[in-house]
C-alpha cells in the first residue's frame, strides 16, 4: 500500500516539476525524459541483473511491433501532459486522468467486445455528459483531457496485449524512444537551441533527474500491483488527478467557473458509480468463492466423495 500511494503521489505532484525545467520547451523536456529514463532503467536492471527477458523478446517481432506502438502512444501522452502543465492547463490535465477509466471502458466495449453492467453504462453516459458540459465551459472540446485519456487508454490496451512487467515494459519502450530522442537533442545542440549545456549545472541535473522520476513511481507501482487487489489499486489511482486538480487551483491559480465545476462534478459522479459497481461485484465474487470453497470442503470430507467429485469442486473454485 505504501508503494501504491507513493507511485500515485509522485505522478500527482509532477506538475510541480515540469515548470522547473524552463526555459526548456516541451519537446526538449520530452526528449530528455526519454533518454534519461532509459539510463535510469538500465541502471536498475544492472543492479538487479534482470536481463533474461531480453533475448526471448528479440525473437518475437510481432511483440516488438506492439511495444513500438505502445511507445508511440506514451510518447504522445507525455508530450501533451508536459505541454499542458507548462502552458497553464494543469486542471485540464487532471480532467484527462479522471476520465481515463471511462475511456478505457469504452475501448473495452468497442475493441475487446466486452459487456458492461448497468451501472457501468450509466457511468459512461454521465462521463459523456461531462465532456459536453466541459465543451460548453471551454467554448471548445477539452482536447488536452481527451488526448491524455485516449492515448493512455490506448497505451494500456497495448501493454495488456504485450504482457511485459512494468520495469521490462519501460525498458523496452524507452529503448524504442532513445535513438529518435537522442537525435533530436543532437539536432537542438547543433542549432544552438539546447538548454542542457547553456543554462548551468543545476538545470542540466534537473533534466537528468526526469529519468529517475519516470522510473521510480513505475517501480513502486510494479511492487504494489502484484500484492494489492485490483479494487484497491483502482481507488488509489485517483490520488494522482486529485493532487493535480488541487495544484491547479491552489498553486497555479487556474480559473474554475461554474461550468467547469459542473463538468468535474459529473465526472466525479461517474467515477463514484464505477467504484461502487466494482466494490459490489468484488463482494459478490468473494461470497461466491467462499461458498464454493465450503462446498468443496464438505464434499472432500464426505466418505462417498470420488476423485472425480473432488476435481469438479476444485474446478468450481477456480471458476
Amino acid at each position: 500500500m505504501i508503494c501504491s500511494v507513493a507511485a500515485y503521489t509522485i505522478w500527482g505532484l509532477f506538475p510541480l516539476y515540469w515548470p522547473l525545467l524552463k526555459p526548456a520547451g516541451a519537446a526538449e523536456i520530452l526528449a530528455q525524459r526519454m533518454v534519461w529514463s532509459l539510463v535510469a532503467v538500465v541502471a536498475v536492471l544492472a543492479v538487479t541483473r534482470h536481463w533474461g527477458w531480453i533475448r526471448p523478446l528479440l525473437r518475437q517481432p510481432k511483440r516488438i511491433g506492439m511495444i513500438a506502438l505502445g511507445a508511440a502512444f506514451i510518447s504522445v501522452n507525455w508530450a501533451v501532459y508536459i505541454w499542458g502543465v507548462n502552458s497553464g492547463h494543469v486542471v485540464e490535465t487532471s480532467m484527462g486522468y479522471f476520465i481515463n477509466p471511462l475511456v478505457s471502458i469504452a475501448f473495452g466495449v468497442l475493441i475487446l467486445r466486452e459487456r458492461l453492467r448497468t451501472l457501468q453504462w450509466v457511468a459512461v453516459g454521465v462521463g459523456a455528459a461531462a465532456v459536453v458540459v466541459m465543451t460548453v465551459a471551454y467554448g471548445k472540446p477539452p482536447w488536452i483531457s481527451l488526448a491524455l485519456a485516449a492515448t493512455f487508454s490506448s497505451y494500456s490496451l497495448v501493454k495488456k496485449r504485450v504482457g511485459l512487467g512494468g520495469l521490462e515494459s519501460l525498458a523496452a519502450e524507452t529503448a524504442v524512444q532513445f535513438l529518435p530522442a537522442l537525435g533530436f537533442l543532437v539536432f537542438l545542440g547543433a542549432q544552438g537551441h539546447s538548454t542542457f549545456t547553456n543554462h548551468g549545472t543545476g538545470h542540466a541535473l534537473l533534466l537528468m533527474c526526469s529519468g529517475a522520476l519516470t522510473a521510480v513511481p513505475l517501480i513502486c507501482f510494479g511492487v504494489a500491483a502484484v500484492r494489492l487487489p485490483l479494487t484497491v489499486i483502482g481507488m488509489v489511482q485517483y490520488l494522482a488527478p486529485v493532487f493535480q486538480f488541487a495544484l491547479g487551483l491552489a498553486v497555479f491559480h487556474e480559473a474554475m467557473p461554474a461550468e467547469r465545476w459542473a463538468g468535474f462534478a459529473l465526472v466525479w459522479l461517474a467515477l463514484a458509480l464505477l467504484v461502487g459497481d466494482a466494490l459490489r461485484t468484488a463482494r459478490k465474487a468473494q461470497v461466491a468463492l467462499r461458498r464454493a470453497e465450503e462446498k468443496a470442503t464438505a464434499s472432500s470430507e464426505s466418505p462417498a466423495t470420488t476423485p472425480s467429485d473432488k476435481r469438479n469442486s476444485v474446478s468450481e473454485i477456480r471458476s
